[in-house]
């Protein structure tokens, strides 16, 4: 099974090529020696396709056309040429749950209930007194059902009420994401990152969730974390679903990477998702949360093997809908640069394939934004509890010294650069100790070692601070804590990666968020 690192360019944020203040495709092609240098497998790009932008291009109107602000289909083919003469794979994000509430299929389903695009989407009649179907709830807040005045009927939204949900019981609407793949791999694209890929389906029957069960203080910030999303998602007809597509992808020779996104039992989600003849590979939001402690890191790990021995779990630390991991987790740090680098090698480290996100190798923090500063629709409803999600899509600082960290000539970006990001751009990194080259050294010696991403692993016995795993003939120990710790370790083989660790004897002392990967077994 290939597992390789993935690298996530976010495209408004990546580079501006044209001087209008947003990202491009040009402007990616133009960096991507810079990320072929980083030594990763594949670029995974989020979404470039024609949009009105309610939720930054994952309100899709044209899914096999690119938006105007991002370039052409021109640009993309050039792009796509340049990643594979440096050696890398496309990836694109595909966003096949539901389109924008402007493609001209919603459009058209929502004229009448007979045209032939009428059951396109998920359309119910309101009960007797004109309240929703069901009691189904958004994710950004709200009732997951909008009134629509020309066909008297309700339609769904899992997100925005500008992104209509996909009704994937009709077949017709199955092939048509079907065609959007095959568009994509004719011109060259290598894979998919398939977004809320458990979104796809819903209940036929529209019986009501039932209540979050899990003890938590009510009302919560957003009314759909009160519910067991049981029938507004995860149906098992998804999973067949994921096997035709599965096999297509099979036929064509591209990877399939899937979002599971799932706060209940995720990790036995993530593993029914990537078993048998499903996807090959996906990720879940675990490692993206509040939590930082070696017993969290280690149940992803152990338990995802136990129910999936053979499946490829694609672990992540940060992305563009969650704060950077540098800042989400900085009260367990000594110092960020340190951090950074023990981050890295811990995720560098862990069996299945792994997603970096633009920036991450920069040691990049969450930069305060102001309210009138944010774009994000997540934001600006949940402000000041939840900032949204701007803080992790600011642009890519390139140069410290030039306007905007060199990621546009334009008046103003589409999102701000701070000087907490100035002071860590590409330009300041190129001493050995930095955070970008122990990242650069770090894939080496995954690329070095691949019997390192393939497992299996068994986890030591060590204090809660502790992290100490074996597979592969390599043994990997992180010290999770900003206090120095030592622990009865024998370590007598070459040292593949070290920070703060002194090995003296059977003792093995690590400084603070120090860790050590040596070629070696654990007495």
């Amino acid at each position: 099974m290939y597992r390789p690192v993935i690298y996530q360019i976010y495209p408004r944020s990546f580079q501006d090529s044209s001087g209008s203040g947003t990202g491009d495709l040009n402007g990616i092609r133009e960096r991507l020696p810079y990320v072929a240098a980083l030594g990763v497998d594949a670029i995974w790009l989020s979404p470039f396709f024609t949009s009105p932008m309610a939720d930054m291009g994952y309100d899709v109107s044209d899914h096999c056309n690119v938006d105007p602000s991002f370039g052409t289909l021109d640009d993309f083919d050039g792009l796509v040429k340049a990643a594979h003469d440096l050696g890398l794979k496309v990836i694109l994000d595909q966003v096949l749950s539901h389109t924008s509430i402007e493609h001209p299929l919603f459009n058209r389903s929502r004229q009448s209930r007979d045209n032939a695009a009428a059951d396109w989407f998920v359309w119910a009649d309101p009960k007797p007194d004109g309240t929703p179907p069901n009691n189904w709830q958004s994710l950004f807040g709200g009732s997951a059902w909008e009134w629509d005045i020309g066909r008297r009927q309700f339609y769904f939204h899992n997100f925005l009420v500008d992104q209509p949900d996909l009704n994937f019981h009709n077949p017709a609407v199955q092939d048509w994401a079907l065609d959007v793949l095959t568009f994509w791999t004719d011109r060259g694209v290598d894979g998919f990152r398939l977004d809320t890929a458990n979104f796809y389906f819903h209940d036929a029957a529209l019986r009501d969730n039932p209540l979050d069960t899990r003890d938590m203080q009510r009302p919560t910030l957003r009314s759909y974390d009160m519910q067991f999303p049981e029938f507004s998602k995860n149906r098992p007809e998804c999973l067949t679903f994921m096997t035709r597509l599965r096999k297509q992808a099979d036929k064509r020779g591209t990877l399939l990477l899937g979002e599971i996104g799932e706060s209940h039992h995720p990790i036995q989600r993530l593993a029914d998702y990537t078993a048998l003849d499903r996807l090959h590979m996906g990720y879940h939001p675990e490692m993206m949360g509040q939590t930082f402690t070696a017993a969290h890191f280690r149940e992803q790990v152990e338990h995802y093997f136990a129910l999936n021995p053979d499946g490829c779990p694609a672990w992540a630390f940060s992305n563009h809908d969650v704060p950077r991991h540098v800042s989400r987790w900085a009260r367990h740090a000594a110092e960020p640069a340190g951090f950074a680098k023990l981050c890295a090698a811990l995720l560098l480290s862990l069996p299945g394939a792994i997603c970096l996100y633009q920036g991450e190798e920069l040691g990049l923090p969450v930069p305060p934004l102001t309210y009138d500063e944010l774009v994000d629709p997540e934001g600006l409803r949940f402000w000041p509890e939840n900032p949204g999600r701007d803080g992790a899509r600011t642009p890519m600082p390139w140069k410290s010294g030039a306007p905007h960290g060199g990621f546009s000539d334009a008046a103003q970006t589409w999102l701000p650069v701070k000087p907490a990001h100035l002071t860590l751009a590409v330009d300041t990194q190129n001493d050995p100790g930095s955070v970008l080259s122990h990242y650069r050294r770090m894939i080496a010696m995954r690329t070095a070692n691949p019997a390192l991403s393939r497992g299996p692993v068994a986890f030591l016995e060590t204090p809660e601070s502790v992290l100490a795993f074996t597979g592969a003939g390599v043994v990997r120990v992180f010290n999770l804590s900003p206090d120095p710790v030592t622990l009865p370790v024998k370590i007598a083989g070459s040292f593949l990666s070290a920070q703060h660790a002194d090995v003296n004897g059977t003792n093995l002392h690590l400084g603070p968020n120090g860790f050590i990967i040596a070629h070696q077994t654990a007495d």
